[in-house]
């Protein structure tokens, strides 16, 4: 398959996050390569979205955002509860803080290093979850800032999605954020059974 080339990203927020459903994230490493197709996003839209870590910033800050500000197709990560990463990919062009993170894939290859890693041996429990997917992934603090848009870590185009249902909802784990937590900003797969969270109302 092949790399998905930055114009891609170079887009609207949403409409890379939704259009990212169906692609297949990719991590090459000296233990293995190991692939899953994105079945879950959801968009955080910069300084006016209170869900984003670029929430009232007024510009590039030099700290953990400032990858934000860069052109799309690079990674942003960080660190949750001390402990989990969890894995964006920056939208837009240069000075738009803005980015769609992936919340769950499908196993596609690479499978018995997943397991190893994450210690679990159910597929649909691999990558189920932000936290999991960079775990099954070997995504870390190293992989801020990797260009998307070329090995070792990048997006490459997914099979046609056919006749499979994409549904929209609120983005989850957000009540901190006041009414942003009800943008439906949130795209899936509806029908995967590789999912992070299934009962959350569709719009």
């Amino acid at each position: 398959m092949a790399i998905i080339e930055r114009d891609f990203y170079l887009r609207d927020t949403l409409t890379v996050a939704r259009e990212l459903l169906g692609q297949v994230l990719v991590m090459e490493s000296p233990e293995g390569t190991v692939k899953g197709r994105i079945v879950e996003t959801e968009a955080y839209i910069g300084p006016m979205d209170a869900a984003a870590h670029s929430y009232k910033h007024r510009g590039r800050d030099g700290g953990r955002t400032a990858v934000q500000y860069g052109p799309g197709g690079h990674a942003y990560v960080y660190l949750i509860y001390g402990m989990y990463y969890c894995m964006n990919i920056v939208t837009r062009e240069e000075g738009f803080p803005e980015m769609a993170l992936v919340r769950a894939l499908e196993p596609l290859a690479g499978i018995p290093l997943m397991q190893k890693r994450r210690k679990q041996e159910k597929l649909n429990a691999l990558c189920s979850g932000p936290g999991k997917l960079c775990q099954a992934l070997g995504i870390d603090k190293e992989s801020y800032g990797a260009d998307l848009c070329r090995p070792p870590f990048y997006v490459e185009w997914g099979p046609d999605r056919g006749s499979e249902r994409i549904a929209v909802t609120p983005r989850i784990n957000i009540d901190y954020a006041g009414e942003a937590r009800e943008y439906p900003w949130r795209f899936i797969l509806a029908d995967s059974p590789y999912l992070s969270v299934k009962e959350k109302r569709e719009f």
